[in-house]
């Protein structure tokens, strides 16, 4: 990143982008999220600090894991997929995307993943063109 941004700056951009993310480290343990109150898939606060492996349900562990592994061997940088997810009784399923990245420092060695999920339905519509302010 070029230049810096001062810590109330940088947290407000965290909890402002449009999407949400969690963060592991290499030994993959949560550290953070952000949009606690928000999020699609809701986490309770004992999660920071526990292995990954606790937080994911059991039919998608191994998927993960194999991920997770590729990333640390410096096979993988990405993954990304889709799920159909139902998020309310009032609405039909909603597709939620899905990437995990690659955290490496400058010298490239594995510092850990960030998982990003994002409600892409309204993006899945657009055609043609809308520009600024119209």
């Amino acid at each position: 990143m070029i230049g810096e941004l001062p810590a109330p700056l940088l947290e407000s951009l965290l909890e402002t982008i449009p999407l949400e993310f969690s963060i592991i480290d290499a030994d993959d343990n949560v550290l953070a999220w952000n949009k606690h109150e928000s999020r699609l898939f809701k986490r309770p606060m004992e999660v920071v600090g526990r292995n990954v492996r606790m937080c994911h349900p059991q039919h998608s562990l191994q998927k993960v894991e194999a991920i997770l592994d590729e990333m640390k061997a410096g096979a993988r940088e990405q993954a990304r997929f889709w799920i159909q997810q139902k998020m309310s009784e009032e609405l039909p399923p909603q597709t939620i995307l899905i990437d995990y990245y690659a955290l490496r420092g400058a010298d490239g060695a594995y510092l850990g993943c960030m998982e990003c999920s994002r409600n892409v339905t309204d993006i899945k519509v657009l055609e043609g063109e809308k520009r600024l302010l119209d």
